[in-house]
């Protein structure tokens, strides 16, 4: 085997070349300036968000108290509608005549009662001149109250009658709007059948459940004579973005759920431009008031097997990796509920690019971009 002196130092200034870039670059890395956060406590607010149904104040059922063929269709589904409008109209042909032939009875009835008046006059006057017994007089008597009965009956039967007429011809029972229309012209109706539902959606009510421990909470906060008895909250609609207008708790539910451990509030938002509808979805949000909470920027913690750690910047810059708990979190910010104390510095951004023991030169952040930071969660 022969030896090349040449190449051996070749490779060498090879090695010993890669090493010191590797150390060059591992110096730099270990020196990078990165920006650090030094946390502090704030007041802040905390958002609890809550499934809501959405329900119009009323919402009635539109069904068909008589039937028939549906003649008329005078409304479109979504179509606004005035108190007493007309929607509907049934044919009534066989109705009107029921009150002709009622109109018809209560007439004969009322000459049998004239006849039975006129003829207990008659037997009357022949009891006086002792020509028939008085026992005809009672039986006359009784002809003339079954005729007043008959007339009696005739008439409810004529009202009844006009009645049904009347319900051929259905109307809006409050202002509101009109929802899906499930029959066609011509169609055959039959009684109790659902033409319609009529929505009075100017205000709706949002359904959300809470836990008992929530419950108990507002309960004893709107007990509190020196809050006010309504409590403002947000509604979040299905796209994710902000209804415009407030509502207000109104009310709660008295039982618990057995299953899930909750109860039903009510709260009542006003609707004027129409936008919300019932049976839509959303979402109702609480915000409760917290005051000095420790606040970690979410950008500054990485999890590792369902933890969370940031890294803490030491008197000598140095980093080492620091679990905490989380209470909760608001907008981009974790609240912290053990783990960190007030003071301590953690590195911001570029943690993915670091590793626990290393050198950094720290970026403070400057004070307007910290005020801009936590203005956020103010």
């Amino acid at each position: 085997m022969k030896y090349y002196p040449g190449i051996n130092v070749l490779l060498i200034s090879t090695v010993l070349a890669g090493c010191t870039a590797k150390s060059e670059d591992k110096q730099q890395v270990e020196t990078q300036a990165l920006p650090v956060i030094q946390l502090t406590n704030q007041n802040t607010t905390l958002d609890h968000d809550y499934a809501s149904t959405l329900e119009a104040v009323q919402n009635v059922e539109i069904r068909a108290r008589v039937a028939g063929y549906l003649d008329k269709i005078l409304v479109d589904e979504g179509q606004a509608v005035r108190k007493g409008q007309l929607l509907f109209q049934l044919n009534a042909a066989e109705y009107q005549v029921e009150v002709a032939k009622a109109q018809a009875s209560l007439e004969s009835a009322t000459a049998q009662a004239k006849s039975a008046d006129v003829e207990l006059g008659r037997v009357k006057l022949l009891v006086d001149k002792n020509v028939i017994s008085p026992s005809e007089l009672k039986l006359a008597k009784a002809k003339l109250d079954a005729a007043h009965a008959a007339i009696d009956e005739a008439k409810a039967a004529r009202a009844n009658a006009q009645l049904r007429v009347s319900l051929a011809t259905i109307k809006a029972p409050f202002d509101g709007v009109i929802n899906r229309l499930p029959f066609k012209r011509g169609s055959l109706i039959e009684e109790g059948a659902l033409l319609t539902t009529v929505s009075d959606i100017r205000e709706m009510y949002a359904y959300f459940n809470v836990s008992e421990k929530e419950y108990l909470a507002f309960i004893k906060k709107r007990r509190d004579p020196n809050k006010p008895n309504t409590r403002e909250v947000d509604l979040l609609l299905a796209d994710d973005s902000h209804y415009p207008h407030e509502g207000k708790i109104e009310t709660t539910e008295t039982i618990f759920e057995g299953n899930s451990g909750t109860i039903a509030f009510r709260a009542r938002f006003p609707n004027p431009d129409r936008l919300l509808r019932h049976g839509a979805t959303g979402k109702i949000r609480l915000t409760t008031d917290v005051a000095d909470a420790l606040l970690v920027p979410q950008k500054a913690v990485f999890e590792v097997q369902d933890k969370n750690f940031v890294y803490v910047v030491d008197a000598n810059n140095k980093v080492k990796t620091r679990s905490f708990i989380p209470k909760s979190r608001v907008d981009q910010f974790y609240i912290v509920q053990s783990g960190l104390r007030p003071g301590e510095r953690v590195v911001y951004e570029g943690i993915q690019n670091i590793k626990d023991g290393m050198t950094i030169v720290p970026k403070p952040l400057p004070a307007d971009s910290l005020r801009a930071l936590y203005a956020s969660v103010q």
